[in-house]
């Protein structure tokens, strides 16, 4: 009974505590790289080439006393960024590294419905913040998460099609050929687009337009409280990178050697993460019209007809001869 206790709490440790220390480290990367892209050196004073930066901030962050607007409602103010959190952690569950923590037939549709819970806690945040700034912040978080997460859908719907199941180690299973970002390169093109909009990364990050909004749903937001969301965006950027790098780039798979696949996933996902870091550096950020007209009059059209080509290919090509 206890041995069957301890698993249950050991379990899921082993994936929350690498996931929080990929975060941490993956914002001092992020610092690393925009710093040399603009001609600085970034972090380096905190322990060697700076590499304590993060753990010196996250110290900061959640000894600092935390301050809470008096018209603001308490009970959701607190609720918002710990649900933000708690998603985030549990959208890795599925994730096969090289085996899943909780082995679910629907895996993809399990991520996909609980990514789409993450729009409540930012609709949260910004109204019980009871600030103008925070509630503009959070209907722009909602409207564009929303909308990007239509033509997400339609792109994981042709995925599925094309690997012929709902789970995740599937995939592994069916780019041993040939990796499925070479057939369906503009499904790849729009996906990693749209997890750039979904994470609200530069340059969809409308949602925390400091020109405009001073800094979008989190701006009644200090110390732990914030932290937590910071946490909750950086765990949702590697979680899409590594989701990208399932459905598209193949994550082999070595039955016999486990963690060469783990590794193998890994270096995919973080050579995605480190474009989402390039192109922060490089583009300017959207209009909003701009990002509401990307997604409905371009994305959307063109994610229907790969969809319908892709449900059609297998309907055409059933009536032929074997040979064929």
């Amino acid at each position: 009974m206890i041995s069957t206790v301890l698993v249950h709490i050991i379990n899921p440790l082993a994936y929350i505590v690498p996931v929080l220390l990929a975060v941490a480290f993956f914002t001092l990367i992020e610092r690393k790289v925009l710093g040399y892209m603009q001609l600085r050196k970034g972090p380096n004073v905190v322990g060697p080439y700076g590499l304590l930066q993060p753990i010196a901030d996250g110290v900061k962050l959640f000894i600092k006393e935390p301050i809470r607007p008096s018209t603001s409602s308490p009970v959701l103010f607190l609720l918002a960024p710990m649900l933000t959190l708690t998603l985030a952690l549990i959208l890795w569950a599925p994730m096969p590294m090289p085996y899943p923590v909780v082995d679910i037939n629907l895996g993809i549709l399990f991520i996909l419905a609980l990514s789409s819970l993450a729009v409540y806690s930012i609709l949260g945040a910004g109204w019980a913040s009871n600030s103008k700034y925070a509630l503009i912040g959070a209907l722009r978080a909602v409207a564009q998460t929303i909308s990007y997460e239509v033509s997400l859908g339609l792109i994981l719907l042709s995925t599925i099609v094309l690997a012929g199941n709902f789970t995740l180690q599937t995939f592994g299973v069916a780019q041993e050929g040939i990796w499925l970002i070479a057939p369906a390169w503009p499904l790849a093109a729009m996906w990693y687009i749209s997890t750039l909009a979904e994470t609200n990364r530069a340059p969809f990050d409308l949602t925390e337009g400091e020109s405009e909004l001073v800094s979008g749903f989190n701006v009644e937001y200090a110390a732990g409280p914030f932290a937590l969301f910071f946490l909750a965006e950086y765990a949702n950027i590697l979680l899409m990178n590594t989701l990208s790098a399932t459905l598209f780039l193949g994550a082999s798979h070595f039955p016999t050697f486990p963690e060469l696949t783990t590794i193998n996933l890994m270096t995919k996902a973080a050579l995605l993460s480190i474009v989402f870091l390039w192109v922060r550096a490089s583009y300017p950020r959207f209009r909003y019209d701009q990002l509401m007209h990307l997604v409905w009059k371009n994305f959307l059209p063109l994610t229907l007809s790969l969809v319908i080509w892709h449900l059609a290919l297998p309907i055409a090509f059933a009536g032929l001869p074997p040979q064929f």
